[in-house]
């Protein structure tokens, strides 16, 4: 069974507020845009994943995706995190409807492919969720095959995704729990091992709390 995923992403300047000061204000998108190019980068390698689907109304994000070579489409008329993940659900449904869909989070710069390829062949097309190191957030959710993604995003969201009927998925994969919210989660992203464009700029930067 192959999965496709949707990846959810902010309008530039609301996203990753807790990152700022990490780089030079001015070089924020930048650090933005390379953790996300990271995720969806090592997303598309990992085994039995197919297609990857970026859902984001900002512009920079759709002309960067596309010159990498990602589908981006905008978001819906409904706001929300969880009804972006709904729509790019959706959009994937028109081309399959029996197979896993999933939701993974945009800032996981630190991402193996193995760790998800592992994770998604655990899951073994049921719906099931990896909580974030804290255990309290989710950076990948997964359908049951052909079933709705039915997100529950937000505070408290593995136990939300655990209480829908998800499977927690609970071995170690580091690299798919780290996602980045403050500079203490890039830290620990470093240690794990960024991906080439988040470390390109963080070396490039020469500067901050941050050094490669």
């Amino acid at each position: 069974m192959q999965t496709d995923l949707v990846v959810p992403v902010k309008r530039l300047p609301d996203a990753k507020s807790r990152l700022r000061g990490t780089v030079r204000p001015e070089e924020h998108t930048n650090l933005v845009l390379a953790v996300l190019l990271d995720t969806v980068t090592a997303a598309a390698q990992a085994d039995g994943v197919r297609r990857v689907l970026v859902v984001s109304s900002d512009p920079t994000v759709a002309g960067v995706l596309a010159a990498e070579g990602f589908e981006c489409v905008p978001e819906g008329r409904s706001p929300g995190l969880n009804e972006a993940l709904r729509h790019g659900a959706a959009v994937l449904r028109q081309s399959d409807r029996t197979g896993q869909i999933g939701a993974l989070q945009a800032d996981l710069p630190a991402l193996r492919p193995t760790d998800l390829a592992a994770a998604i062949k655990t899951a073994d097309g049921r719906r099931a969720f990896c909580a974030d190191r804290q255990t309290t957030g989710t950076t990948l959710l997964l359908s049951a095959a052909g079933e709705p993604l039915n997100p529950r995003f937000g505070i408290g969201s593995a136990r939300k995704h655990a209480a829908s009927g998800a499977m927690a998925l609970t071995d170690s994969w580091d690299s798919l729990r780290c996602d980045v919210d403050t500079v203490e989660d890039l830290l620990v992203a470093r240690d794990l091992g960024l991906g080439q464009r988040t470390s390109e700029l963080l070396c490039a930067m020469a500067c901050g709390p941050i050094e490669c």
